[in-house]
């Protein structure tokens, strides 16, 4: 019972998880059918279905609208917002949100990862935050704020993908956070920023970067054998490997990998570092393989999030906050269909302690 494995906490028709077979389905269809092939507007017209009832092309325009209004709230980004993390400066701007359970508030909530983050980032470098053009796509748009200039159609089609991959992915910690939340009735906000809260955690949302850090230490390919031998003979865990639901390879990482080798080098990627990461990925399934016969540790999202994120320019530390901007859709929707039961949520615990006197 330890971590609730096994338990059904709720009912969804957002997300499934199929941890077996390796699949992810979103609104029923599988994430092959939509990374790469939907942008991540269309991925919300499925998840918000029954919050905003709009088609790819009516979120689009609305997205737009909401981003304009949150980035009116970066002018509240002051010295000591800027001291704390990306992570935590992303969520105090969110707690400056209304907390309402309507659809333009739905929508806000969804579009304000997306400005707020490059904002951050742009403030802590001493550059000027850049405002949102109405005219662009959700991906379009974060990339052109992060940099100051319209990205290559490559680089936005691989963030879209990005959003999309991780915009739900059933019953996670974060997700799971913001249906607690969401069943007290304290609005859509307050799930999001529980579900934040969540995601900042190194175990969820914060594990990313450790990627990049490992392969900063590998270096070259041809390291690679003996760097893994070395931290597994020290007990250490190898990021981007293994996944507390799937017990084959995780989608996700699939339809990262491929997004990677559409971005290419005019897009952004580093052919000697995807060559670095190929070689580290190899190295490390053939080690973990032969090390845990009994475990199943294949590669995961985090590792070929690390290097597409790398690739488009956000700084590791911000990481986090990226994902939040794809994974706030799957948020929002599972607060609104939590609300809907009208049931609050509200678990046994079993006491162990001392018996009283």
């Amino acid at each position: 019972m330890s971590g609730l494995d096994d338990v059904i906490a709720a009912e969804t028709v957002l997300s499934e998880v199929d941890g077996a077979n390796g699949r992810l389905v979103i609104c029923g269809q599988s994430l092959d059918a939509l990374a790469g092939k939907t942008s991540y507007e269309g991925v919300l017209s499925l998840l918000l279905a029954e919050t905003v009832d709009l088609d790819a092309a009516g979120v689009r325009v609305a997205l737009a609208t909401a981003r304009l209004r949150a980035f009116e709230e970066v002018a509240h980004l002051d010295p000591a917002l800027l001291s704390l993390s990306i992570t935590e400066a992303l969520r105090a701007l969110m707690a400056r949100l209304p907390d309402g359970e309507d659809a333009e508030t739905a929508l806000l909530l969804i579009a304000a990862p997306a400005v707020f983050v490059p904002a951050v980032v742009r403030r802590k470098a001493g550059l000027g935050a850049l405002a949102p053009d109405v005219n662009a796509g959700h991906a379009t748009d974060m990339l052109t704020m992060l940099h100051g200039q319209v990205p290559y159609v490559e680089a936005a089609a691989a963030l879209d993908t990005y959003l999309v991959t991780v915009s739900d992915h059933g019953l996670n910690a974060s997700t799971f956070a913001a249906r607690v939340v969401a069943s007290t009735r304290a609005g859509y906000g307050s799930a999001v920023l529980a579900a934040l809260g969540a995601l900042k955690g190194p175990l969820h949302g914060g594990a990313p970067g450790p990627v990049l850090d490992m392969l900063d230490a590998v270096v070259r390919p041809e390291h690679a054998a003996d760097w893994i031998a070395g931290e597994l003979a020290r007990g250490e865990r190898l990021m981007g490997f293994g996944h507390r639901i799937y017990r084959v390879r995780d989608p996700r990482a699939d339809a990262l990998k491929s997004a990677l080798a559409r971005l290419g080098a005019g897009g952004g990627m580093d052919i000697t570092r995807l060559a670095l990461a190929e070689a580290v990925e190899t190295e490390a399934l053939k080690q973990l393989h032969a090390a845990k016969p009994g475990r199943v540790l294949e590669t995961n999202v985090e590792f070929f999030t690390a290097l597409l994120l790398e690739a488009l320019g956000f700084p590791r530390e911000a990481f986090t906050g990226v994902f939040a901007a794809g994974r706030v859709g799957g948020w929002v929707a599972h607060a609104h269909e939590q609300i809907a039961t009208g049931r609050l949520i509200r678990p046994q615990s079993r006491y162990i302690g001392p018996k009283a006197a």
